[in-house]
């Protein structure tokens, strides 16, 4: 029997290849803010990124999620993933707050 061909995608952090189901999708919507996509299905420019602390702090620093996703995140979109990240990770590891320069 052949094997199901699993997806996958790269963390725009640590550019780890993973299957699809393990990364968060993150999509920029028609009126430009960057949410986060559960269902994997939601129109617009999506990037992924792995669940863990390091790869959020690092995207949400750097700049990077604006590059992936050709457009410029706001204060209160950032701090709105920021909070959404300081969430899924609050139980397994500390969050720091991103700095944007």
């Amino acid at each position: 029997m052949k094997n199901k061909h699993l997806p996958q995608r790269t963390c725009i952090a640590c550019r780890q290849i993973r299957e699809k189901k393990a990364l968060i999708r993150l999509v920029c919507a028609e009126n430009g803010v960057v949410q986060v996509d559960m269902s994997g299905k939601k129109p617009g420019r999506g990037a992924y990124l792995c669940p863990n602390k390091v790869c959020w702090e690092s995207v949400l620093k750097k700049n990077r999620l604006d590059h992936a996703l050709r457009t410029k995140l706001s204060d209160h979109n950032r701090q709105m993933l920021c909070g959404y990240g300081y969430n899924l990770l609050e139980e397994s590891q500390v969050w720091t707050t991103p700095n944007p320069d």
